[in-house]
């Protein structure tokens, strides 16, 4: 029996399906899914719950608790996980946001 678990993270302009990475090795499957936008995360959850069988979801820390959470409401039958980021790495994840915030929109 292989367990199937997925990675959402944002990167504009990408296709969840034609630019994923699948790892599939020793009963484990991972499933590397790109979202163009966070607010197409929640159909992107269910489309990988609904036909790649997907039981654990995880999201990037970059996604707000309101995308979370519509993604959650999305796949309620599903765990899904949302990273967050260590006291000390704040001030660098909100660099780092500023910076993709400001990439996307140039």
């Amino acid at each position: 029996m292989t367990v199937t678990w997925a990675y959402i993270y944002e990167h504009p302009g990408t296709d969840p399906v034609t630019d994923r990475t699948v790892i599939d090795r020793g009963g484990q499957r991972t499933i590397l899914a790109p979202t163009p936008t966070a607010a197409a995360a929640p159909e992107i959850a269910r489309r990988l719950v609904d036909e790649d069988g997907v039981s654990l979801i995880e999201l990037c820390g970059g996604f707000s608790l309101a995308d979370a959470a519509r993604v959650h409401e999305a796949v309620e039958n599903v765990a899904v996980g949302h990273v967050t980021f260590a006291v000390d790495s704040v001030a660098a994840a909100a660099a780092y946001g500023a910076t993709f915030d400001e990439a996307v929109t140039s």
